[in-house]
């Protein structure tokens, strides 16, 4: 195929892309190698004609890339300007346990550092070496003691500073309801810096965000 062939198949794509236009001109359908080049010409000719139409405008939009559309019903990431136009949260046990465990783990730090523990429950919701709940996590203990030693210090859990409280409740609310889990690349364990547990020698150091220290469990492969 000749150069001067492959480039009028390609300007009569265009022509069709550009929708509307009709340029008349007839493309051979012959397979005979020896047709002249003086038929191809005058089609190139009437090509160029009918490409001088087509606007600006038209062009713009046949080159454009279509802006991916977000999905319906995707929960929103949260910001403080978003939590701040939220309504009071509410909920059942799940929501409560989740916001109390913020409250009690979290209620000093940024709003990213409240979203992180709250990413480390719902990620241990999702293993199956963890309780299946929002609950059963935050209450999970043993004889060596508790997950979270602020349920079993024997001190009070009662919430004393209420502006606090209804921060976390509605990062409780949006992390329940499905906002992205994106800052602690699947953690499920954390501790602060003035502390040192030997477990984590074992766990992968994911991310640090204020005064927590954040780890996942190490990829596991089939020959450990």
């Amino acid at each position: 195929m000749s150069v001067l062939k492959s480039w009028t198949g390609g300007a009569m794509l265009l022509l069709a892309l550009a929708g509307g236009l009709r340029a008349e001109v007839t493309v051979s359908q012959s397979n005979d190698p020896t047709a002249t080049e003086q038929g191809l010409l005058s089609a190139l000719w009437q090509e160029r004609s009918a490409l001088g139409a087509v606007t600006a405008k038209r062009i713009s939009a046949i080159t454009t890339a279509p802006k991916a559309a977000r999905k319906t019903g995707a929960a929103p990431e949260i910001t403080a300007q978003w939590l701040a136009s939220q309504p009071v949260p509410t909920g059942g046990e799940q929501f409560q346990c989740l916001a109390s465990v913020l409250y009690h783990e979290a209620r000093g730090e940024s709003l990213e550092g409240q979203i992180a523990v709250a990413e480390v429950v719902l990620n241990r919701v999702d293993d199956v070496q963890f309780p299946g709940t929002v609950c059963g996590v935050v209450h999970q203990g043993n004889n060596r003691g508790c997950q979270f030693s602020w349920t079993c210090d024997g001190r009070s859990d009662v919430v004393r500073d209420s502006q606090a409280y209804a921060q976390v409740a509605k990062v409780a609310r949006a992390m329940l309801d499905g906002a992205p889990r994106d800052l602690t690349e699947g953690a499920t364990y954390f501790h602060t810096p003035a502390v040192r547990p030997s477990w984590s020698r074992r766990f992968v150091q994911t991310t640090r965000i204020g005064a927590h220290i954040f780890y996942r469990k190490p990829v596991q492969t089939a020959s450990n």
